[in-house]
């Protein structure tokens, strides 16, 4: 193996490492931290204004092609928080198994709304995976208790949120549709710095203004330190998901994603134990994810016209 492969091996496996660890990090830490700061919106904006902080300090290597530019690409801002918040909303009222039983369902809601988008059509295979799909989530849901429909109203709201915030990214970076230009950098810099103002006006509006002090006086170490890394790994897992996906490639983040759903899931189950899983709940959470994973998967049938092509979700990794 030459030297040049080695470096390529090494750096590939670095960035998977550290893509796990931000997308584990970043759904157990933030559900550790809401649980003992129980204020959704004065948590995400301390995350998004870290985050910020830490792109001014990379701004020399940043690239904003112009201000018309940049108040184009503003419109997604709102989204952007929008889907942190109700992310937040729901890791505060539901246990980490439900996100992710609820995330693996997503890709038929972005299905869906590509195909009424574009007018493209469910084929077989993408039915076949919305079944099963479906199917694991009825069995984990069985035996749920009604009080985690409030948590699970927040994560479908998440999921609107998401599918706007992909379908807007995606005409502003279309190569036909007058892209804007603008670095993945500069994107996030403009998402973070604007998202940051409904939800600090959010945040006065609900009083989180007036109680958070207090909150915050009463967290212990440990609390305060969970606090800190949940706000780095905010700030790390949007360069860690373009490093890894400019390496690997679409199906093999695609594995990853699922990867880190499944490795949340027995986190859950062994060590965290947010919620008691009966085996049929454990079972019922990972044929959901498999669904999911089936569903986003690339049709392998051939494709005889274009207007009847079925659209394969777009895999995103970063799971506010």
């Amino acid at each position: 193996m030459s030297k040049v492969s080695v470096e390529e091996t090494v750096e590939t496996m670095m960035s998977v490492t550290s893509f796990i660890f931000c997308s584990v990090s970043m759904i157990v830490f933030n559900k550790l931290v809401i649980t003992a700061f129980p204020f959704e919106s004065t948590l995400t904006a301390l995350q998004m204004a870290f985050t910020v902080l830490v792109l001014l300090a990379a701004f020399p290597f940043l690239h904003i092609g112009s201000f018309r530019d940049a108040l184009r690409w503003s419109l997604v801002a709102p989204c952007f928080a929008g889907g942190l918040l109700t992310a937040m909303l729901a890791l505060k009222h539901c246990t980490l198994t439900l996100v992710i039983v609820v995330r693996a369902l997503t890709p038929i809601f972005t299905l869906l709304a590509e195909s009424f988008n574009n007018g493209c059509k469910v084929n077989r295979q993408e039915l076949l995976s919305i079944l099963i799909a479906v199917l694991g989530a009825l069995l984990y849901t069985k035996e749920l208790g009604f009080e985690h429909l409030v948590g699970v109203g927040w994560i479908f709201v998440n999921t609107c949120f998401s599918v706007l915030l992909r379908l807007l990214q995606r005409r502003m970076l279309a190569a036909d549709q007058d892209p804007v230009d603008i670095s993945k950098g500069g994107c996030s810099l403009i998402n973070n710095a604007m998202g940051l103002l409904p939800l600090l006006a959010t945040a006065y509006i609900t009083g989180e203004f007036e109680e958070a002090p207090n909150q915050l006086a009463l967290l212990s170490s440990q609390e305060l330190i969970f606090m800190g890394i949940s706000c780095v790994v905010a700030a790390a897992i949007s360069y860690a998901n373009i490093w890894c996906q400019s390496l690997i490639s679409a199906t093999s983040m695609l594995i990853l994603v699922n990867l880190t759903r499944f490795l949340v899931i027995l986190l859950d189950a062994t060590l965290l134990h947010t919620d008691r899983l009966s085996t049929l709940q454990l079972l019922g959470a990972l044929i959901t994810v498999l669904g999911g994973m089936a569903l986003a998967m690339p049709d392998s049938q051939p494709k005889e016209e274009p207007a009847a092509a079925s659209y394969a979700p777009a895999k995103t990794s970063q799971e506010p």
